[in-house]
């Protein structure tokens, strides 16, 4: 048997055309000496696809494409049927279908799969970079985070934190204490990068009091306790003084309205994700 020759044009990497070649392919009793997949990519003119034509034809190849654009996918339609050759358009009938069915016009994009991918991807990374930084965990994170949020604790860092990861944003969390001298790279990374979570002292302290509670321990614990709490909002003054960021105050504040300020800065410029 002489070789069997399939082309897969795409306007985008192919990789839809080749996976359906090969499925379909996967169903006969051919070798690998017996087929041959020839993938061509990135089609965008109509000299592109008289180049697709002109090698089916010296080849005697079939032709699978996956062409978005209406002119485009019209257009080697037509050719293909000029010269007889064999092909399957695997894109063009369902997405007519769809565009009747649900009364509404694709986008036209080729390779948009892919974007949507990388999406799925890039959210997962950023959950992962959440979990892997949380509560400054590891300074190194400093670098790679896009944004970094500062703050006593219980002020909704970790679940805020998590939220913007599923807007796809690294994010890393920094906890101030007095005993404890934050990590030197905190004072280097760009400001604009961080934002301070504030909040007032007696809605600090129920909410302490409450965590306490969830633990079993007595709300007496100097976690708790006023003066405590103050030293800790006095600390946490100074060091944001000394970074020089913007400051949000949480207080009484749900996790989406402080991610939504949050992300106000971002949208703003005031917080540089590209860094």
């Amino acid at each position: 048997m002489s070789k069997l020759k399939v082309i897969i044009a795409s306007d985008s990497i192919g990789e839809t055309g080749e996976l359906v070649a090969k499925a379909c392919l996967s169903q006969f009793n051919l070798s690998n000496e017996q087929e041959a997949i020839i993938r061509y990519p990135y089609i965008e003119t109509e000299d592109n696809v008289d180049d697709v034509v002109d090698l089916a034809k010296s080849k005697n190849a079939i032709v699978v494409y996956t062409i978005i654009k209406p002119d485009l996918r019209s257009y080697i339609r037509s050719e293909l049927k000029n010269e007889d050759i064999s092909s399957v358009d695997v894109m063009g009938p369902l997405m007519e279908i769809l565009t009747g069915e649900t009364n509404d016009e694709p986008y036209y994009e080729p390779g948009r799969v892919h974007k949507l991918d990388e999406d799925y991807f890039k959210k997962i990374e950023a959950i992962e970079f959440a979990v892997k930084y949380d509560d400054g965990k590891d300074a190194g994170g400093l670098d790679k985070a896009d944004i970094v949020l500062i703050g006593v604790s219980r002020t909704s860092k970790t679940p805020l934190s998590q939220f913007l990861a599923l807007k796809k944003y690294k994010v890393m969390n920094v906890p101030l204490m007095p005993e404890v001298t934050p990590p030197e790279e905190l004072f280097q990374v760009d400001p604009k990068k961080c934002i301070g979570l504030v909040i007032n002292s007696n809605s600090l302290n129920k909410i302490r009091k409450k965590r306490l509670s969830q633990l079993g321990l007595k709300d007496t614990a100097s976690y708790a306790k006023d003066e405590r709490i103050n030293e800790e909002l006095e600390y946490f003054n100074e060091v944001i003084g000394q970074i020089g960021c913007p400051v949000i105050d949480v207080s009484e504040k749900a996790i989406e309205e402080t991610a939504n300020e949050i992300l106000k800065y971002v949208e703003a410029g005031k917080i540089d994700t590209k860094g």
